[in-house]
């Protein structure tokens, strides 16, 4: 029997549940993809409409930044 595990190591920014405004993450942006750079920030908007994305949940950061979860710091 399979369960499903939501402690903090499986929050990696694909499910759009794991995330919500108010959430400190490290995000891409689209410029940064080939070298992997992150930026730090606080989720502001949740902009996948999709449960789950397998490149991370796309979202506006308070600072007005763009990109997809990559890890997520506090939840």
């Amino acid at each position: 029997m399979l369960g499903i595990s939501h402690d903090k190591t499986d929050m990696n920014g694909n499910r759009r549940s794991d995330i919500r405004p108010g959430l400190r993450v490290k995000v891409v942006q689209k410029p940064d993809q080939s070298s992997g750079r992150l930026t730090e920030g606080i989720v502001r908007d949740i902009l996948t409409s999709s449960p789950s994305h397998p490149h991370g949940i796309k979202v506006r950061l308070q600072s007005g930044i763009v990109g997809r979860v990559k890890e997520i710091l506090d939840a």
